[in-house]
């Protein structure tokens, strides 16, 4: 493996580390402070409410389960294989490290309590946390580099 290859997977799983550290934070952090259901104003649009999600996510595919950890990993294992095809492609190491991070900090949630804490309220949205939100962008951002690499 080339060293720029290797410092690609160094910094996806850096970073991947690092949106798990912060979710978890995050959710132990709103779940010790507010009640569920509780609504806490911010400034701006954003608020913060805590309520738990069994489905995936905005509450699709309710009642998840088993079936929904092992789509959690399989989703990993496919970014993974993505990744791994070229790790030395110029951002890929973000879009892989936030999507890993924010599975794995969801599928923390599902294993442990068997549902996924949100907390972010947004006018006319589903709740949300840190890791759903690492998720679509790291997602958005890996379809901006393999729609540019298919056209380039």
């Amino acid at each position: 493996m080339s060293e720029r290859a290797t410092r690609a997977w160094v910094l996806a799983a850096a970073l991947c580390a690092l949106i798990v550290a912060f979710d978890q934070i995050a959710k132990a952090a709103v779940e010790t402070n507010i009640a569920p259901g509780e609504d806490v104003d911010l400034p701006g649009p954003a608020g913060l409410t805590l309520s738990y999600n069994q489905g995936i996510a905005f509450g699709l595919a309710g009642g998840g389960g088993a079936g929904l950890i092992l789509l959690g990993f399989a989703a990993l294992a496919l970014v993974g294989f993505v990744f791994s095809r070229d790790p030395s492609r110029p951002g890929i190491w973000v879009a892989t490290g936030l999507v890993a991070g924010g599975a794995v900090g969801n599928l923390i949630d599902r294993v442990r309590a068997g549902r996924v804490t949100d907390y972010v309220d947004l006018p006319h949205w589903p709740p949300f946390n840190l890791a759903d939100a690492a998720i679509v962008i790291g997602v958005v951002l890996l379809g901006a580099i393999l729609l540019k690499e298919k056209d380039g």
